[in-house]
């Protein structure tokens, strides 16, 4: 029985893929240190679902414990390893720098050397699509440099696409890094534009309305980017022969190593998608229309075609279809 690590396992992203991995048959140790980011009540409620499981492990644990860490690279041996444990949110890196490079550098650093010592078979990270930070030319392509981010979460996960490529070339560490695009649906982050505009819509109270609605995002259905991860799973990269230094392509390497973006390739302007919100809600928005703010870019779009072409990824989730699960999902779960 496959056995893999997920690390964030409490986490938006973490619950559903440990969901899935579960009802494939696999053997799971969750790890994540249920830090107060935001509502602990609402990780403790995912957990609760994961451990009815008896293939499923929890582990209470901070990936920045370099011991914590080591000793649970001893203590059992992953085929896979899955690091979606971060310190989120752009904007929260603004006010709390320190806290992106303990998590998202340190962390990282304390996974990469436990997968090196225990000689795990493939390590699948979460980076994001904020690494494309003043990129212009869209879609945004893999295959392009992304040396401009514009705020330290996007820094600290370009770090982690530098760090994992040195142990893939070192050690020969099969890695995979994900840049996600704008994520969504049940059981989301209460930090994210979309589900705070739920709780005011149905508070009556206004929201916030970054760029007067006109920013575009890459939303992605959860369920589309957990069928994107199960597939990458399974395809350890290999060294690219055609690879050149000469012409160094950011996505490859001589190493094992690769890079994706996972997203829908359908960007959606805000304004579109509160509107959507507004109608499976029933209710309109009172908005507050406001500038830009710092550390955001005003559109983001993902090339998925190296994705599509190497393990057949392609998102089928419609806006409207996802939004009225999550707005079914947050009034069942809030008893609104």
């Amino acid at each position: 029985m496959h056995n893999v690590l997920v690390t964030g396992a409490a986490g938006f992203i973490g619950f559903h893929l440990v969901s899935r991995l579960l009802r494939d048959g696999f053997r799971v140790t969750g790890l994540d240190n249920l830090n107060g980011y935001y509502d602990v009540q609402l990780k403790r409620a995912r957990l609760n679902l994961l451990e009815g499981s008896e293939r499923f492990r929890f582990v209470e644990a901070d990936l920045a414990d370099r011991s914590a860490t080591e000793r649970l690279f001893t203590e059992e041996r992953f085929d896979t390893v899955v690091n979606l444990a971060a310190q989120a949110g752009v904007r929260y890196s603004l006010q709390h720098p320190h806290l992106y490079t303990e998590s998202n550098i340190t962390g990282f650093l304390n996974v990469l050397e436990g997968c090196r010592h225990a000689q795990v078979g493939h390590l699948v990270y979460a980076s994001s699509s904020s690494v494309y930070g003043a990129n212009s030319r869209m879609p945004f392509s893999v295959h392009d440099n992304v040396d401009h981010p514009v705020s330290l979460y996007a820094a600290t996960k370009k770090a982690n696409e530098l760090m994992a490529h040195s142990y893939a070339s070192l050690y020969g560490i099969p890695v995979t890094g994900l840049r996600f695009f704008t994520v969504y649906g049940p059981w989301g982050r209460p930090d994210m534009a979309y589900f705070m505009f739920t709780r005011a819509i149905l508070e009556g109270r206004p929201i916030d309305v970054f760029n007067h609605g006109r920013m575009k995002r890459d939303f992605t259905y959860v369920d589309d980017i957990v069928e994107g991860v199960v597939r990458v799973m399974g395809r350890v990269p290999e060294p690219d022969p055609a690879w050149s230094g000469d012409r160094p392509d950011p996505a490859g390497s001589y190493a094992p190593y690769r890079l994706y973006n996972i997203g829908n390739n359908r960007p959606v302007e805000l304004s579109r998608f509160i509107s959507v919100l507004e109608e499976k809600i029933g209710k309109k928005a009172v908005k507050n229309l406001l500038p830009m703010q710092a550390g955001d870019v005003p559109e983001t779009c993902a090339d998925i075609d190296d994705l599509t072409r190497d393990v057949g990824f392609r998102p089928k989730t419609s806006i409207e279809d996802g939004i009225g699960r999550f707005v079914d999902w947050y009034r069942d779960y809030y008893r609104v």
